[in-house]
């Protein structure tokens, strides 16, 4: 009977974790993330300097929403949080790649 117990228990625990590490950005994005140094403010599930990067996700922003506001940020979006300096040098391929990891959260 302690082993029909477990089995459902392993398969919820083993879900959560399935689903934590699908948050995990790609390499590619990952790499990303750190070369424009979007990683010293923002975290992929946690709060930092700015909301999280799943936090983001939630407000179902389009990935051209997204980068649009890489470069210019709008601080009313999020009056919590101090200011984000806009990022006007990321290239618009690499804040692409970014957009569509984000918005992938949200349908996750």
């Amino acid at each position: 009977m302690k082993k029909w117990i477990l089995a459902p228990a392993f398969l919820v625990f083993g879900t959560l974790s399935i689903q934590a590490q699908n948050y995990q950005p790609p390499t590619e994005v990952l790499a990303l993330l750190s070369k424009h140094t979007c990683l010293t403010c923002h975290k992929v599930t946690e709060r930092l300097v700015g909301p999280s990067y799943s936090e983001i996700a939630k407000k179902k922003y389009s990935k051209a929403q997204i980068v649009k506001l890489i470069k210019p940020p709008v601080p009313t979006n999020w009056p919590d949080y101090p200011p984000m300096i806009g990022l006007p040098n990321v290239p618009k391929a690499d804040a692409q790649k970014i957009a569509a990891w984000i918005e992938s959260l949200g349908k996750q």
